[in-house]
């Protein structure tokens, strides 16, 4: 019996170091020697993201040794949560101040490796062809996420719509608006959504990529976008914290900020897609 005990204990303590072992590895232990001879995978947003990483994966790749493969996922959540938990090596869709909160909330560890491009946020309507024939008490569609709409309310901010509250930062809601001249209304939705919305509402304020995707086009159909001057939203390439040695991630930062990446996004957005590099 003691010897029966004592092996099922050490059986108990094998089985607990395992999976304590396969816990820690799906993120630190992604940046072991042993994982860097597979493809890199990147999950990223369908537009731009992934055109710019298809690009890269038909065009680069090959000659820089770099094994790439791209997974597109529509929402904002999932490719930091699959980064996080190593079901990915790395995310291109999001910017600063999202990943900041996203972090914060979730406890995820994501790190930026390199800024890529913006994607300039506007407004939107199939109801006016300027922000000033808005109608007051017009509805006006805009993200539900905090990052995401704390950056459209500056949006309309800096346009005069509204006025924000002194110290109205990056989790600003229509609760910190403290002048509303055209009492325009906000209607609160999924960020992906945005665009659907334009029937329903009588503007809508859409990130960039989503507005790509919906067949608009910023630089001519926004009624107004927001500038790309000192601007902290541009978007880039992310890693679980310690993995931005893995040099399948070096190579791929190198080949985003290439000259022939940076050609390629002013060639096939022409204005909707802004290079930061």
């Amino acid at each position: 019996m003691r010897n029966t005990a004592k092996i099922t204990t050490a059986v108990l303590v094998a089985g607990a170091l395992t999976l304590g072992l396969s816990a820690c590895g799906s993120g630190k232990e992604s940046s072991s020697s042993s994982d860097y001879s597979g493809p890199l995978v990147v999950a990223a947003s369908p537009v731009p993201h992934a055109e710019i990483l298809n690009f890269i994966k038909k065009n680069l790749a090959k000659k820089a040794g770099l094994d790439l493969e791209v997974k597109e996922f529509q929402d904002y959540i999932v490719p930091n949560t699959a980064t996080e938990d190593g079901s990915v090596d790395a995310n291109y869709f999001q910017n600063q101040p999202y990943l900041d909160d996203f972090n914060k909330k979730r406890g995820t560890h994501i790190v930026p490796v390199v800024t890529v491009h913006l994607e300039p946020l506007g407004l939107y309507s199939h109801k006016v062809k300027s922000a000033d024939a808005l109608k007051s008490g017009a509805t006006v569609a805009v993200p539900n996420d905090a990052v995401n709409e704390a950056r459209a309310l500056k949006l309309l901010a800096s346009k005069g719509l509204i006025t924000l509250k002194d110290g109205a930062g990056s989790e600003a809601t229509p609760q910190d608006i403290s002048k509303n001249p055209k009492n325009l209304k906000f209607k609160e939705v999924e960020a992906a959504q945005t665009p659907r919305s334009l029937d329903d509402v009588d503007a809508a304020v859409i990130n960039g990529n989503y507005a790509i995707s919906a067949g608009l086009k910023p630089a001519e159909n926004a009624l107004f976008l927001e500038s790309a001057t000192n601007n902290p939203y541009g978007n880039f390439l992310a890693v679980e914290k310690g993995n931005e040695k893995d040099p399948r991630v070096k190579k791929l930062a190198k080949l985003l900020t290439s000259p022939e990446v940076k050609k390629f996004i002013e060639d096939k957005y022409a204005g909707s897609v802004i290079p930061s590099f």
